[in-house]
């Protein structure tokens, strides 16, 4: 009785020079063909599914011997066996690489900052995201497929800057992981994030905690802050007026240089929650000082804006208040380290309770369960804090004496 499966040799395979279909049996078979030049031997699956024969190219006899050939059909009849069509898989797998290589990290990059810019506070924000992947991760990611990402790429991005630029650094590392997140859920790519921190990168890279002290913005002592605001009171220009208001208002840059006249009704500033780090409204009550600028600056202003830049419609620069310290002779200064000024001059030289102040500063609550139980937002007593704090700004309040507690007035 002829042998069902594995009809054929290795010498026959080689010998055979007939053209023809060859069986070695479990469904494999060899096929010969006559070629322009001379004959070429292939192998095939041959196979049912749902009732149709299908025919699945193996691979020419030159590069898959006939154990190798057996090894593949074995390979496919398991997948028959769990109701898997091998050509519809094949297909699927072919499809999937051809798109995963299609998705490039910039294209994933760009597709999540197009899809999550809507829900971002500023077009600021998406655009530092585009320039630090542009500047670290693209020259070395940017064209690869998000699916061939690995730990090497990832390092090798983040270790020419992770102790130079040790929080730019760790931004980019963090928008990567988020991205090649992305990349996975969209199908892009699969397996376990490179870019991952806990358990993954930190045992490669030294905790940013232990490389330096953590680089705060450079904060004016609040001593010396009622000479400075004298000498700021004599600079022409609008940066120097935004910077006198940020200053009275404990407010960050971002929320004054946008600011617009529609936000000020009677002498509070309301700025609303898109504009806002917290994503709530923030109430600011104005001094007599704060008030003068913003009327000044309301009947100076032909844009939008309350403090407009050069380009009509268009508010100040976030470089402006910068040039402006330099020129002062305060390079080392930024306009966000005023609000530590603030905060110093609050805890030292005055009474009032570390949560006015945090109010003041529209800083968030952590611990839930206290922010569950704080509805308002202590707006009266904050009239107060920011009175004493124009006083002392002003030269008439006092640096080493505890600020009193004027009366409170009520604001409609």
């Amino acid at each position: 009785m002829a042998r069902m499966v594995n009809r054929l040799t290795a010498v026959t395979v080689t010998k055979l020079n007939t053209p023809g279909l060859y069986f070695d049996g479990d469904g494999l078979l060899l096929k010969v063909m006559q070629g322009r030049d001379a004959l070429t031997k292939s192998w095939v699956f041959r196979y049912r599914f749902d009732g149709k024969r299908r025919d699945m190219g193996l691979g020419p006899l030159r590069t898959f011997s006939l154990v190798e050939a057996r090894d593949r059909a074995r390979q496919l009849r398991q997948q028959l066996a769990q109701n898997v069509d091998p050509l519809s898989a094949r297909d699927n797998d072919r499809t999937k690489r051809q798109r995963e290589s299609a998705a490039t990290f910039k294209l994933c990059a760009e597709q999540y900052i197009a899809s999550h810019k809507a829900s971002w506070k500023n077009a600021k924000h998406a655009a530092q995201w585009g320039s630090t992947l542009a500047t670290y991760a693209y020259p070395v990611i940017g064209d690869m497929p998000a699916s061939d990402i690995d730990t090497d790429h990832i390092l090798k991005i983040l270790q020419p800057i992770w102790t130079t630029k040790s929080e730019t650094a760790a931004r980019v590392r963090g928008r990567i992981e988020v991205i090649l997140d992305w990349a996975k859920v969209r199908g892009f790519r699969a397996g376990e994030n490179p870019a991952r921190w806990r358990g993954h990168m930190e045992i490669l890279l030294p905790a940013r905690s232990k490389l330096r002290e953590a680089k705060h913005h450079n904060a004016l002592p609040f001593a010396e802050l009622p000479a400075f605001m004298k000498r700021l009171q004599k600079e022409p220009g609008n940066a120097a007026r935004a910077l006198e208001y940020l200053i009275l208002t404990a407010a960050r840059t971002t929320e004054v240089l946008e600011a617009v006249p529609e936000e000020i009704k009677d002498a509070v500033w309301i700025v609303p929650p898109e504009r806002m780090k917290a994503r709530k409204e923030h109430r600011v009550p104005l001094c007599l000082r704060a008030q003068a600028l913003v009327a000044a600056a309301q009947k100076e202003s032909k844009g939008r804006y309350l403090f407009g830049g050069w380009k009509k419609g268009r508010p100040l620069s976030n470089m402006s208040m910068l040039q402006l310290l330099k020129r002062m002779g305060n390079p080392e200064l930024t306009a966000h380290g005023f609000r530590s000024t603030f905060k110093d001059w609050v805890s030292e030289c005055t009474d009032y309770p570390a949560e006015v102040s945090e109010m003041a500063l529209a800083h968030t609550i952590d611990n839930k369960v206290e922010a569950a139980y704080r509805r308002g937002d202590l707006f009266n007593k904050r009239i107060a804090l920011m009175e004493d704090w124009a006083r002392f700004c002003a030269g008439t309040g006092k640096a080493g004496a505890l600020a009193k507690h004027t009366e409170v007035r009520e604001i409609a």
